[in-house]
């Protein structure tokens, strides 16, 4: 069990619910007085956790950023071409994905509260593996804007509900590294999936043509995860697959308290209303937006912008996988920073989003080809933000119904930015695209401001409450949100 000595008495975390105050002249807790340890039996718990959740959940989340990357692949490989795409169409087909990510937030939030959440995974996998496996067949612009809307439909369901199965089975001070853990397999996406289309595209030959085989062999590997996924995943804490014995079945308990979730299918409607008058929600959902804006255009402009650095069709899809590892190396230091360091969850994520803004001005203002390279690679630090921005709710936001509104808030914001952000990739202006990097750099700004504000709320709440901790914690079954818990600490 975790524990931590203060003024020489041993203390629980359960009962302090905080491994960081703000810095204040009432209470900071730092390195030297914070120390804590697991027991074996819950050590054995967590190793059991990981081997039984981690591979599937990282495994659809690399299925799901390679799926919807497709058509950034299949544009090496005469996908305008083939379907007679002109003026700003492919735009509209990278963009439509986020207009049925957008449309089905609603309804997932409602399914994630109602239905099963391992079955409900399984299930949207496997239907949006059938509807790239279709894409594969289509003829024209109509026919890829309809299944594209429907893949974004399909998928929009997956980050809320893995962030909510990491928040389930994990301790908050856990939850860092296991959402950077799956959000690591975006960057494994983007190596492997320049990768893959670049072995794809050495193929000569066949029934279909080189962008028809990206899509219909990754529909079909995402068909079978979904099987997989339906099958075998849980989303119980004391599922009988865990094997937990008496000391275990202890912990889950303790560590439900922790983690502040206890799973209920009522939606309790005060909870949403608490949600929606907190100035952190939006600023935290307007923080999305704004990253997510370079997110959807870069994405699918990737090879189209090596491209333009005077590297042909081959080179730019493999000169592509260099961004994976460029998001993998920013998602590994920021997790490292913030799993090390109380208090830095949020001043990590200014400081990725000031990388950025250094790739972005690389892009703009230097001439060299070589350069505008390495400012690419530097431009792919958003992920690891999003990240950071997923941990700050799941750390921070208690009360079942409200975590599920502020994952489906912030879900509907990333959709928002993903959505316009191919829209400031305008053709007449390649290959600079000036005026998107222009934009992508307002709204880099326009993040680190949102995620200052949002910190300094909670904040300045933590210094409060320091000063006046309640006697006793109440049961977790009353399912308290983190306002109505006068002694819970935000982790910032």
């Amino acid at each position: 069990m975790y524990s931590f000595e203060k003024n020489g008495r041993p203390q629980s975390l359960a009962s302090l619910d905080v491994y960081n105050y703000e810095n204040s002249s009432h209470l900071h807790l730092d390195d030297d007085i914070f120390q804590y340890e697991k027991s074996e039996q819950e050590k054995a718990l967590v190793r059991r956790i990981d081997l039984l959740i981690l591979p599937l959940i990282c495994m659809v989340d690399f299925l799901q950023f390679l799926d919807k990357s497709t058509i950034n692949y299949a544009a090496a490989f005469d996908f305008k071409e083939d379907l007679g795409l002109v003026g700003s169409q492919y735009s509209m087909i990278g963009s439509i994905f986020y207009a049925g990510y957008f449309v089905f937030q609603i309804p997932n939030n409602y399914l994630l509260q109602r239905v099963p959440l391992a079955k409900y995974i399984g299930t949207i996998v496997f239907l949006w593996g059938g509807v790239l496996t279709a894409m594969a067949f289509g003829k024209n612009f109509s026919q890829m804007m309809a299944m594209r809307f429907l893949l974004g439909m399909f998928e929009a369901g997956i980050y809320p509900s893995l962030t909510l199965l990491v928040s389930t089975f994990y301790r908050r001070t856990e939850q860092a590294s296991r959402l950077g853990a799956f959000w690591l397999c975006n960057g494994f996406a983007l190596c492997f999936g320049g990768l893959i289309a670049y072995g794809i595209g050495n193929m000569e030959g066949g029934i279909f043509k080189t962008w028809q085989w990206i899509m219909l062999i990754m529909g079909i590997v995402t068909c079978v995860m979904g099987v997989i996924c339906f099958m075998f995943l849980i989303d119980n804490p004391k599922s009988p697959a865990l094997g937990l014995n008496a000391e275990q079945s202890v912990l889950v308990e303790q560590r439900t308290r922790d983690n502040a979730v206890f799973r209920t299918t009522m939606i309790k409607k005060h909870q949403i209303i608490e949600a929606l008058k907190e100035p952190r929600l939006w600023c935290l959902c307007f923080a999305a937006l704004f990253l997510n804006v370079q997110n959807g255009g870069i994405t699918i402009y990737n090879t189209q912008l090596i491209a333009a650095f005077g590297f042909n069709q081959l080179q730019s899809v493999l000169l592509s996988a260099g961004s994976g590892i460029s998001d993998i190396i920013y998602i590994c230091t920021s997790v490292y920073i913030v799993t090390r360091k109380e208090g830095r969850v949020l001043y990590t994520a200014m400081g990725l989003m000031g990388m950025d803004l250094i790739g972005l001005l690389l892009l703009l203002l230097i001439p060299s080809p070589k350069l505008k390279l390495i400012g690419f690679y530097l431009c792919w630090p958003y992920a690891a933000t999003y990240v950071l921005i997923l941990t700050c709710i799941t750390n921070n936001v208690s009360g079942y119904t409200k975590k599920i509104f502020y994952n489906g808030m912030v879900t509907i914001f990333y959709t928002l930015g993903n959505f316009v952000g191919p829209f400031m990739m305008v053709e007449e202006q390649k290959p600079s695209y000036y005026g998107g990097m222009i934009g992508y750099l307002c709204s880099c700004f326009m993040c680190i401001v949102c995620l200052g504000f949002a910190r300094w709320t909670m904040a300045r709440v933590n210094v409060k409450r320091s000063q006046h901790r309640p006697d006793e914690n109440k049961p977790v079954e009353e399912d308290q949100t983190d306002k109505e818990d006068l002694g819970f600490i935000y982790l910032l």
